[in-house]
Protein backbone atom coordinates (compact mmCIF):
# COMPACT_ATOMS: atom_id res chain seq x y z
CA UNK A 1 0.00 0.00 0.00
CA UNK A 2 1.42 3.28 -1.04
CA UNK A 3 0.65 7.26 -1.35
CA UNK A 4 0.00 8.07 -5.29
CA UNK A 5 0.80 11.04 -6.35
CA UNK A 6 0.43 13.26 -9.47
CA UNK A 7 2.68 16.87 -10.03
CA UNK A 8 1.14 18.81 -13.14
CA UNK A 9 0.51 15.41 -14.88
CA UNK A 10 -0.50 16.86 -18.78
CA UNK A 11 -1.38 14.67 -21.72
CA UNK A 12 -1.49 16.20 -24.88
CA UNK A 13 -2.49 13.54 -28.06
CA UNK A 14 -1.88 14.33 -31.62
CA UNK A 15 -3.31 17.31 -33.31
CA UNK A 16 -2.69 19.27 -29.93
CA UNK A 17 -5.69 17.55 -28.15
CA UNK A 18 -5.18 18.22 -24.55
CA UNK A 19 -6.51 15.60 -22.28
CA UNK A 20 -5.44 16.14 -19.04
CA UNK A 21 -4.21 19.62 -18.26
CA UNK A 22 -1.37 20.35 -15.37
CA UNK A 23 -3.13 17.79 -12.77
CA UNK A 24 -1.99 17.74 -9.66
CA UNK A 25 -3.53 15.70 -6.93
CA UNK A 26 -2.23 13.44 -3.40
CA UNK A 27 -4.06 10.46 -2.79
CA UNK A 28 -3.21 9.18 0.63
CA UNK A 29 -2.10 5.87 1.89
CA UNK A 30 -5.47 3.74 1.91
CA UNK A 31 -7.62 6.14 0.65
CA UNK A 32 -10.51 5.57 -1.50
CA UNK A 33 -10.49 8.54 -4.26
CA UNK A 34 -13.35 8.76 -7.28
CA UNK A 35 -12.53 10.73 -10.42
CA UNK A 36 -15.71 11.50 -11.53
CA UNK A 37 -17.01 13.65 -14.80
CA UNK A 38 -18.61 14.02 -18.08
CA UNK A 39 -17.62 12.17 -20.84
CA UNK A 40 -14.56 13.49 -22.26
CA UNK A 41 -13.62 14.85 -19.14
CA UNK A 42 -9.97 13.48 -18.46
CA UNK A 43 -10.69 10.76 -15.82
CA UNK A 44 -9.87 7.66 -17.66
CA UNK A 45 -6.82 9.09 -19.40
CA UNK A 46 -5.45 10.09 -15.56
CA UNK A 47 -6.16 6.59 -14.72
CA UNK A 48 -4.74 5.06 -17.34
CA UNK A 49 -1.44 7.17 -16.90
CA UNK A 50 -1.22 6.16 -13.48
CA UNK A 51 -1.40 2.85 -14.52
CA UNK A 52 1.11 3.19 -17.18
CA UNK A 53 -0.84 2.32 -20.54
CA UNK A 54 -0.86 6.10 -21.65
CA UNK A 55 2.54 8.14 -21.14
CA UNK A 56 2.42 11.68 -20.01
CA UNK A 57 3.35 14.34 -21.91
CA UNK A 58 4.46 16.38 -19.24
CA UNK A 59 4.39 16.32 -15.42
CA UNK A 60 5.33 13.55 -12.70
CA UNK A 61 3.61 10.27 -11.14
CA UNK A 62 4.57 9.05 -8.04
CA UNK A 63 3.38 5.20 -6.40
CA UNK A 64 5.16 5.19 -2.67
CA UNK A 65 8.33 6.80 -2.85
CA UNK A 66 9.13 6.51 -6.92
CA UNK A 67 8.72 8.12 -9.57
CA UNK A 68 7.01 5.43 -12.39
CA UNK A 69 7.18 8.08 -15.39
CA UNK A 70 8.96 5.44 -17.16
CA UNK A 71 8.20 2.04 -15.63
CA UNK A 72 6.48 -0.63 -17.65
CA UNK A 73 2.84 -1.23 -16.20
CA UNK A 74 3.48 -4.63 -14.69
CA UNK A 75 6.49 -3.31 -12.51
CA UNK A 76 3.75 -0.28 -11.20
CA UNK A 77 2.85 -3.15 -8.67
CA UNK A 78 -1.15 -1.63 -9.69
CA UNK A 79 -3.99 -3.91 -10.57
CA UNK A 80 -6.67 -2.88 -12.26
CA UNK A 81 -10.30 -3.73 -13.23
CA UNK A 82 -11.55 -2.63 -16.62
CA UNK A 83 -15.27 -1.46 -17.61
CA UNK A 84 -15.14 -5.07 -19.72
CA UNK A 85 -13.61 -6.83 -17.10
CA UNK A 86 -10.91 -8.22 -19.91
CA UNK A 87 -11.62 -12.18 -18.64
CA UNK A 88 -9.64 -14.35 -20.98
CA UNK A 89 -12.96 -16.58 -22.45
CA UNK A 90 -11.12 -19.48 -22.16
CA UNK A 91 -9.74 -19.95 -18.55
CA UNK A 92 -11.35 -21.31 -16.12
CA UNK A 93 -12.37 -18.46 -13.60
CA UNK A 94 -10.01 -20.34 -11.32
CA UNK A 95 -6.85 -19.68 -14.24
CA UNK A 96 -8.37 -16.10 -14.96
CA UNK A 97 -7.43 -15.15 -10.71
CA UNK A 98 -4.55 -17.26 -10.73
CA UNK A 99 -2.63 -16.06 -14.37
CA UNK A 100 -0.82 -13.25 -12.90
CA UNK A 101 0.30 -14.72 -10.80
CA UNK A 102 1.74 -16.97 -12.73
CA UNK A 103 3.59 -14.80 -14.54
CA UNK A 104 5.75 -13.45 -11.64
CA UNK A 105 6.56 -17.37 -10.84
CA UNK A 106 4.89 -17.60 -7.61
CA UNK A 107 4.73 -20.60 -6.05
CA UNK A 108 1.33 -22.57 -6.61
CA UNK A 109 0.65 -23.50 -3.41
CA UNK A 110 0.76 -19.78 -2.73
CA UNK A 111 -1.29 -19.40 -5.63
CA UNK A 112 -4.04 -22.02 -4.88
CA UNK A 113 -4.39 -20.56 -1.31
CA UNK A 114 -4.30 -16.42 -2.74
CA UNK A 115 -6.94 -17.43 -5.32
CA UNK A 116 -9.47 -19.61 -2.85
CA UNK A 117 -9.13 -17.07 -0.39
CA UNK A 118 -10.30 -14.31 -2.47
CA UNK A 119 -13.10 -16.37 -4.10
CA UNK A 120 -14.44 -17.37 -0.68
CA UNK A 121 -14.16 -13.19 0.11
CA UNK A 122 -16.10 -12.28 -2.91
CA UNK A 123 -18.37 -15.47 -2.45
CA UNK A 124 -17.61 -17.26 -5.67
CA UNK A 125 -16.05 -20.03 -4.39
CA UNK A 126 -18.29 -22.40 -6.43
CA UNK A 127 -17.78 -20.61 -9.94
CA UNK A 128 -14.17 -21.17 -10.12
CA UNK A 129 -14.75 -23.99 -12.29
CA UNK A 130 -16.53 -22.57 -15.20
CA UNK A 131 -15.77 -19.96 -17.90
CA UNK A 132 -16.35 -16.63 -18.34
CA UNK A 133 -19.11 -17.34 -20.74
CA UNK A 134 -21.48 -19.28 -17.98
CA UNK A 135 -21.18 -16.16 -15.62
CA UNK A 136 -23.80 -13.25 -15.06
CA UNK A 137 -22.32 -9.68 -15.19
CA UNK A 138 -21.99 -9.50 -11.55
CA UNK A 139 -20.26 -12.57 -11.52
CA UNK A 140 -17.79 -11.91 -14.24
CA UNK A 141 -17.08 -8.27 -11.95
CA UNK A 142 -16.07 -10.28 -8.90
CA UNK A 143 -14.05 -12.44 -10.87
CA UNK A 144 -11.92 -8.99 -12.40
CA UNK A 145 -11.67 -8.28 -8.92
CA UNK A 146 -10.84 -11.30 -7.67
CA UNK A 147 -7.99 -11.02 -9.86
CA UNK A 148 -6.80 -8.10 -9.20
CA UNK A 149 -6.92 -8.65 -4.99
CA UNK A 150 -4.80 -11.90 -5.19
CA UNK A 151 -1.68 -9.40 -6.38
CA UNK A 152 -2.21 -7.64 -3.19
CA UNK A 153 -0.48 -4.52 -5.23
CA UNK A 154 0.27 -1.11 -3.66
CA UNK A 155 -2.80 0.37 -5.32
CA UNK A 156 -6.00 -0.91 -7.09
CA UNK A 157 -6.95 0.92 -10.36
CA UNK A 158 -10.98 0.84 -11.33
CA UNK A 159 -12.26 2.05 -14.94
CA UNK A 160 -16.48 2.53 -14.45
CA UNK A 161 -15.81 -1.27 -13.36
CA UNK A 162 -19.65 -1.24 -12.90
CA UNK A 163 -20.98 0.43 -16.14
CA UNK A 164 -22.12 -2.78 -17.95
CA UNK A 165 -24.51 -3.94 -14.74
CA UNK A 166 -28.14 -3.63 -14.54
CA UNK A 167 -29.36 -0.56 -11.87
CA UNK A 168 -30.25 -2.98 -8.92
CA UNK A 169 -26.65 -4.68 -9.09
CA UNK A 170 -24.66 -1.89 -9.59
CA UNK A 171 -26.14 -0.43 -6.03
CA UNK A 172 -25.11 -3.97 -4.90
CA UNK A 173 -22.02 -4.38 -5.99
CA UNK A 174 -21.25 -0.66 -5.02
CA UNK A 175 -22.05 -1.64 -1.34
CA UNK A 176 -19.77 -4.45 -2.14
CA UNK A 177 -16.84 -2.36 -2.94
CA UNK A 178 -16.91 -0.08 0.13
CA UNK A 179 -17.16 -3.09 2.27
CA UNK A 180 -13.85 -4.91 0.10
CA UNK A 181 -12.19 -1.31 0.51
CA UNK A 182 -12.82 -1.50 4.22
CA UNK A 183 -11.32 -4.95 4.64
CA UNK A 184 -8.57 -4.37 2.34
CA UNK A 185 -7.26 -0.79 3.32
CA UNK A 186 -5.69 -1.03 -0.36
CA UNK A 187 -4.95 2.62 -1.88
CA UNK A 188 -7.87 2.71 -4.70
CA UNK A 189 -8.12 4.87 -7.46
CA UNK A 190 -12.03 4.44 -8.81
CA UNK A 191 -13.41 6.46 -12.36
CA UNK A 192 -16.56 6.85 -13.21
CA UNK A 193 -19.04 9.15 -15.00
CA UNK A 194 -22.03 8.40 -12.26
CA UNK A 195 -22.07 11.42 -9.74
CA UNK A 196 -24.15 9.16 -7.53
CA UNK A 197 -21.69 6.24 -7.34
CA UNK A 198 -18.91 8.48 -7.03
CA UNK A 199 -21.09 10.45 -3.61
CA UNK A 200 -21.32 6.63 -1.87
CA UNK A 201 -17.35 5.22 -2.65
CA UNK A 202 -15.59 7.65 -2.51
CA UNK A 203 -13.01 9.01 0.66
CA UNK A 204 -13.25 11.83 -1.51
CA UNK A 205 -14.39 13.04 -4.85
CA UNK A 206 -12.59 14.31 -7.94
CA UNK A 207 -14.56 16.63 -10.14
CA UNK A 208 -13.07 16.41 -13.51
CA UNK A 209 -14.12 18.65 -16.73
CA UNK A 210 -11.83 18.94 -19.87
CA UNK A 211 -8.95 17.77 -18.41
CA UNK A 212 -9.14 20.05 -15.57
CA UNK A 213 -10.08 19.52 -11.40
CA UNK A 214 -12.42 21.40 -10.51
CA UNK A 215 -13.08 20.25 -7.01
CA UNK A 216 -11.94 17.54 -4.67
CA UNK A 217 -13.65 17.16 -1.48
CA UNK A 218 -15.46 14.77 0.78
CA UNK A 219 -18.37 13.39 -1.06
CA UNK A 220 -20.70 16.04 1.49
CA UNK A 221 -18.18 18.94 0.77
CA UNK A 222 -18.60 18.63 -3.15
CA UNK A 223 -22.66 18.53 -2.42
CA UNK A 224 -23.35 21.31 -0.41
CA UNK A 225 -20.31 23.50 -0.86
CA UNK A 226 -19.67 23.34 -4.73
CA UNK A 227 -17.17 25.68 -5.72
CA UNK A 228 -18.52 26.43 -9.36
CA UNK A 229 -21.46 26.22 -11.37
CA UNK A 230 -20.59 22.78 -12.83
CA UNK A 231 -19.44 21.08 -10.05
CA UNK A 232 -22.90 22.26 -8.31
CA UNK A 233 -24.68 21.29 -11.52
CA UNK A 234 -22.91 18.50 -12.05
CA UNK A 235 -23.16 16.77 -8.47
CA UNK A 236 -26.24 16.10 -7.14
CA UNK A 237 -29.65 13.91 -8.67
CA UNK A 238 -31.71 15.79 -9.89
CA UNK A 239 -29.27 18.90 -10.43
CA UNK A 240 -29.20 21.88 -8.55
CA UNK A 241 -31.59 24.37 -10.01
CA UNK A 242 -30.26 27.85 -11.46
CA UNK A 243 -31.83 31.17 -11.95
CA UNK A 244 -30.37 34.25 -13.84
CA UNK A 245 -31.23 37.50 -12.89
CA UNK A 246 -29.68 40.59 -10.84
CA UNK A 247 -29.29 41.71 -7.33
CA UNK A 248 -31.08 44.47 -5.92
CA UNK A 249 -30.91 46.21 -2.83
CA UNK A 250 -34.10 47.51 -1.15
CA UNK A 251 -34.39 49.70 2.34
CA UNK A 252 -31.07 47.42 3.83
CA UNK A 253 -32.40 44.05 2.11
CA UNK A 254 -30.90 42.17 -0.63
CA UNK A 255 -33.47 40.72 -3.04
CA UNK A 256 -32.04 38.58 -6.39
CA UNK A 257 -34.98 39.36 -9.11
CA UNK A 258 -35.39 35.90 -11.50
CA UNK A 259 -37.77 37.85 -13.65
CA UNK A 260 -40.51 36.60 -12.12
CA UNK A 261 -40.11 37.27 -8.12
CA UNK A 262 -38.05 39.10 -6.00
CA UNK A 263 -36.22 36.32 -3.58
CA UNK A 264 -35.10 37.81 -0.18
CA UNK A 265 -31.59 37.53 0.47
CA UNK A 266 -29.63 35.82 4.03
CA UNK A 267 -28.03 38.07 5.65
CA UNK A 268 -24.57 35.88 5.39
CA UNK A 269 -24.56 36.70 1.97
CA UNK A 270 -25.20 40.72 2.19
CA UNK A 271 -21.15 41.50 2.40
CA UNK A 272 -20.03 39.73 -0.26
CA UNK A 273 -22.91 40.95 -2.75
CA UNK A 274 -22.73 44.70 -1.29
CA UNK A 275 -20.79 45.37 -4.43
CA UNK A 276 -23.23 43.20 -7.06
CA UNK A 277 -26.22 45.25 -6.44
CA UNK A 278 -27.52 45.50 -10.07
CA UNK A 279 -25.32 42.90 -11.40
CA UNK A 280 -26.37 39.89 -13.33
CA UNK A 281 -25.74 36.53 -10.99
CA UNK A 282 -27.34 33.15 -10.79
CA UNK A 283 -28.68 32.27 -8.19
CA UNK A 284 -28.54 28.23 -7.40
CA UNK A 285 -30.87 25.62 -5.35
CA UNK A 286 -31.47 22.45 -5.11
CA UNK A 287 -34.74 20.71 -5.57
CA UNK A 288 -34.74 19.45 -1.83
CA UNK A 289 -34.92 23.01 -1.11
CA UNK A 290 -37.93 23.56 -2.43
CA UNK A 291 -41.38 22.60 -0.79
CA UNK A 292 -45.45 23.47 -1.61
CA UNK A 293 -46.18 24.26 1.68
CA UNK A 294 -44.36 27.22 4.36
CA UNK A 295 -43.56 25.24 7.01
CA UNK A 296 -40.86 26.00 9.54
CA UNK A 297 -38.00 28.14 8.12
CA UNK A 298 -40.21 28.20 4.71
CA UNK A 299 -42.49 30.42 6.67
CA UNK A 300 -41.10 33.67 6.68
CA UNK A 301 -41.66 36.63 3.64
CA UNK A 302 -39.47 36.97 0.42
CA UNK A 303 -39.18 33.40 -0.27
CA UNK A 304 -42.07 32.66 -2.51
CA UNK A 305 -42.50 31.88 -6.73
CA UNK A 306 -45.83 31.12 -8.25
CA UNK A 307 -45.12 28.67 -10.69
CA UNK A 308 -46.75 25.92 -12.85
CA UNK A 309 -46.65 22.12 -12.83
CA UNK A 310 -45.43 21.15 -16.41
CA UNK A 311 -44.11 16.93 -15.31
CA UNK A 312 -44.89 15.24 -12.10
CA UNK A 313 -43.12 12.34 -11.97
CA UNK A 314 -43.91 9.87 -8.43
CA UNK A 315 -41.02 8.09 -7.08
CA UNK A 316 -42.53 6.23 -4.22
CA UNK A 317 -43.10 8.51 -0.72
CA UNK A 318 -41.68 11.77 -3.25
CA UNK A 319 -42.12 13.36 -6.28
CA UNK A 320 -40.18 15.01 -8.94
CA UNK A 321 -42.74 18.23 -10.19
CA UNK A 322 -40.52 20.00 -12.95
CA UNK A 323 -42.10 23.49 -12.84
CA UNK A 324 -41.73 26.68 -14.77
CA UNK A 325 -42.19 30.42 -14.00
CA UNK A 326 -42.52 33.04 -16.21
CA UNK A 327 -38.96 33.80 -16.41
CA UNK A 328 -37.94 30.09 -16.15
CA UNK A 329 -39.18 27.09 -18.11
CA UNK A 330 -37.64 24.30 -16.22
CA UNK A 331 -37.36 24.13 -12.40
CA UNK A 332 -37.57 20.99 -10.44
CA UNK A 333 -38.80 20.39 -6.49
CA UNK A 334 -38.50 17.27 -4.87
CA UNK A 335 -41.34 17.37 -2.48
CA UNK A 336 -43.41 14.65 -0.45
CA UNK A 337 -46.26 12.45 -2.32
CA UNK A 338 -48.90 14.33 -2.64
CA UNK A 339 -51.85 12.77 -5.04
CA UNK A 340 -53.17 16.22 -5.96
CA UNK A 341 -49.99 18.04 -7.63
CA UNK A 342 -50.82 16.88 -11.12
CA UNK A 343 -49.81 18.83 -14.42
CA UNK A 344 -51.06 22.18 -15.84
CA UNK A 345 -51.91 23.16 -11.94
CA UNK A 346 -50.41 26.79 -10.68
CA UNK A 347 -49.22 27.20 -6.83
CA UNK A 348 -46.95 28.60 -4.43
CA UNK A 349 -43.34 27.19 -4.17
CA UNK A 350 -41.25 27.88 -0.99
CA UNK A 351 -37.77 28.46 -1.25
CA UNK A 352 -35.15 27.76 1.89
CA UNK A 353 -32.78 30.61 1.29
CA UNK A 354 -30.52 29.20 3.83
CA UNK A 355 -29.63 27.00 1.24
CA UNK A 356 -28.96 29.29 -1.83
CA UNK A 357 -25.97 29.67 -3.66
CA UNK A 358 -24.99 32.16 -5.69
CA UNK A 359 -22.65 32.25 -8.31
CA UNK A 360 -21.03 34.21 -11.14
CA UNK A 361 -22.09 34.19 -14.81
CA UNK A 362 -21.16 31.46 -16.89
CA UNK A 363 -20.76 27.86 -17.25
CA UNK A 364 -18.01 27.52 -14.17
CA UNK A 365 -18.98 30.82 -12.54
CA UNK A 366 -17.55 30.85 -8.61
CA UNK A 367 -19.49 30.24 -5.91
CA UNK A 368 -19.62 33.35 -4.28
CA UNK A 369 -21.58 32.56 -1.77
CA UNK A 370 -18.96 30.57 0.00
CA UNK A 371 -16.83 33.51 1.04
CA UNK A 372 -20.24 34.36 2.89
CA UNK A 373 -19.49 31.31 4.83
CA UNK A 374 -15.98 32.08 5.75
CA UNK A 375 -15.17 29.33 3.65
CA UNK A 376 -11.83 29.47 0.95
CA UNK A 377 -13.39 29.18 -2.54
CA UNK A 378 -10.58 27.16 -4.06
CA UNK A 379 -10.52 23.67 -6.60
CA UNK A 380 -8.90 21.37 -4.11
Amino acid sequence: MAEVTMEDVTKIYPGGIKAVDRVSLEIFDREFIVLVGPSGCGKSTTLRMVAGLEEITDGAIRIGDRVVNDVPPKDRDIAMVFQNYALYPHMTVYKNMAFGLKLRRVPKREIDRKVRDAARMLGIEDLLDRKPKALSGGQRQRVAVGRAIVRTPEAFLFDEPLSNLDAKLRVEMRAELKELHRRLATTTIYVTHDQEEAMTLGDRVVVMRDGVIHQCAAPLEVYERPVNRFVAGFVGTPSMNFFEGKVLSENGDLFFDEGSSKLKLPRRLHDVLAGRVGRQMVLGIRPSGLACKPEGKLAGSGNVMRVTISVVETLGDKMDLHVQTTAHDRIVCRVELDRALKDGIELLVYVNMDQVHVFEPGDEGVNVSLKGTGDQVSAA
